[in-house]
């Protein structure tokens, strides 16, 4: 993940808002949260715009579209591939956290799909169990462009705010080490005055005692 992200860094112009909106989209289509960091790239995206490297509104556009196109697509998934999808290798290893995704849709109905969307294991799950139990898309619909609107909006500005956040960290860092060093010389040169000055006190008082003996 630190490659990915480190690799995200290094981008400016139109491959930013492509490469987040990939992410983000294939995170949610996929099941890929376990390798592909969307929530990161989110953020990474709006640090990016803080930056200059993005336009802000863009970025929020990009992220917020992948993200609604990215749970459809999944709904579609789970709709035509039904119970398949949970026979692959890495649900079965989250046997227990799929159980507990059904269960928050048994519960919540299509609230859970907005629910999901902020829970990092439940965000490309719950879409395709959405779409296995049937639930009317429009329901989903509705319900999927609430979370997609509130989470793309919410962490791409995460990631704008952090950015300036560390701009003025980063400032206010410089600052007090130049203070810092400041003060570091100021008291070596002091501490260098002070014995240069004793040691020319001592010499008379040498040579006296040179010249009695």
């Amino acid at each position: 993940m630190h490659s990915i992200t480190d690799w995200l860094r290094g981008l400016s112009g139109p491959v930013v808002y492509a490469v987040v909106g990939a992410m983000v989209f294939t995170e949610d289509a996929l099941f890929f949260s376990f390798f592909i960091p969307g929530e990161t790239a989110a953020v990474l995206g709006g640090f990016l715009a803080h930056q200059g490297r993005a336009s802000l509104g863009w970025m929020v556009l990009v992220v917020v579209c992948a993200a609604v196109l990215g749970d459809s697509a999944g709904y579609e998934i789970g709709r035509h591939l039904g119970p398949a999808i949970l026979r692959t290798r890495p649900l079965r290893r989250h046997a227990k956290q799929v159980g507990t995704a059904q269960d928050l849709i048994r519960r919540r109905g299509p609230a859970a799909v907005f629910v999901g969307r902020f829970i990092a294991f439940f965000r490309p799950l719950v879409p395709s169990l959405a779409g296995m139990s049937r639930m009317p898309y429009r329901r989903f619909l509705f319900y999927n462009a609430l979370g997609g609107v509130a989470w793309g909006v919410g962490f791409t500005l995460l990631g704008y705010f952090a950015g300036a956040a560390y701009t003025r960290v980063e400032g206010t860092v410089g600052r007090v080490a130049a203070i810092a060093i400041g003060v570091l010389v100021a008291v070596a040169l002091l501490v260098w005055h002070l014995r240069r000055h004793r040691s020319r006190r001592r010499e008379p008082s040498d040579d006296n005692g040179g010249r009695d003996s």
